[in-house]
């Protein structure tokens, strides 16, 4: 009896899994449980994790339990360039990402993150929810992906240390820290500014010291990284919105029945309205932490002056086909 249960044993765990990555299949009494893994480099709370985490929910509920996600933050599966790579091959069945490093595996994406793209928000949302953003979407099955959802991560911003920012000749000379990107180079650079490559660790001391002038990004991020302690002048420009988006594993997907994959589809776009609530939220509140901590806050005077500075951007940044999608998403009403 005992060696009989032996063997039992040792078939069950050499057995292969449900998916040859990340997910496994765990067996019921009633029912086989799919379980699946989404990674995220972003903290417990932070807006694209309760997001997450809807999804899953979601999931869950509609498939009464036989699909279980389990949502990894914090980058404990790895960094986002390493995620997107471990989704491409199975090894991750799902990750939220920013389209930024995405475009390094499917360079269209390149034509929804220029600056000064979007006259706002709702236009941004118009275009992704609609016929473009599903097309977006769908070209990632050429790379091995299937685009489920986009998600917010609000608009980038520039913030310096001596002066407000209002029109294009305010920023000539100014030393920018950016991203080492060719395209967060290049903008600053359209504008008159200095663009200065540095590790984002390093900027705090560099503002506080005069190393630079000033940087750029979000709300939250100016707001966490403390640098509203060492720069003061907050000027809103709205010169980039990088949508996020979550991917899943072509290899997972179509393991699935078209079934289950239509109700992932349907979960992650009903997740979307709390990602984008959370994240206006999470505005808010760092927002308001920096205006009470004196932080002064402006808005740049005609955004269509800054806009016709990147003329140049969009002629060595995309290619021809990028650039008809350009002049599409413009003319989103």
């Amino acid at each position: 009896m005992k060696k009989a249960f032996l063997i039992l044993l040792a078939a069950a765990l050499l057995a292969p899994s449900a998916f040859a990555g990340g997910g496994q299949e765990k067996a019921g009494a009633a029912q086989k449980t799919i379980v699946l893994r989404l990674a995220d480099n972003q903290p417990i709370g932070y807006p694209t994790v309760l997001g997450d985490e809807d999804f899953a929910r979601r999931v869950n509920e509609y498939t009464k339990g036989r699909i279980k996600i389990e949502v990894y933050p914090q980058g404990q599966l790895g960094g986002e360039k390493s995620a997107i790579e471990q989704v491409q091959f199975g090894g991750i069945d799902f990750t939220r990402v920013s389209i930024s490093p995405l475009s390094d595996f499917q360079p269209l994406l390149n034509a929804l993150q220029m600056p000064y793209l979007y006259r706002n928000a709702e236009h941004m949302w118009k275009v992704l929810n609609g016929e473009i953003g599903e097309y977006f979407l769908n070209s990632m099955a050429d790379k091995n992906f299937v685009g489920l959802v986009y998600y917010d991560s609000g608009a980038r911003n520039f913030y310096s240390t001596k002066k407000p920012i209002y029109t294009v000749a305010d920023m000539k000379g100014m030393k920018i820290r950016v991203q080492e990107s060719s395209l967060m180079m290049g903008l600053v650079q359209a504008l008159g500014a200095v663009p200065t490559p540095m590790a984002y660790g390093d900027v705090y001391s560099a503002l506080q010291t005069g190393v630079i002038d000033g940087a750029e990004n979000n709300w939250p991020s100016y707001d966490s990284s403390s640098h509203h302690e060492v720069a003061k002048y907050y000027s809103i420009d709205e010169h980039t919105r990088v949508p996020e988006m979550i991917i899943a594993s072509k290899i997972t997907m179509d393991k699935l029945p078209k079934e289950d994959q239509e109700i992932i589809k349907k979960a992650a776009r009903e997740s979307q309205a709390v990602q984008i609530k959370s994240w206006a939220e999470y505005e808010k509140k760092s927002e308001a932490k920096v205006q009470a901590a004196g932080s002064k806050i402006n808005k740049i005077r005609d955004q269509a002056e800054f806009a016709a500075a990147m003329a140049p951007l969009y002629q060595t940044q995309l290619n021809d086909a990028q650039r008809a999608w350009v002049e599409k998403i413009r003319a989103v009403k």
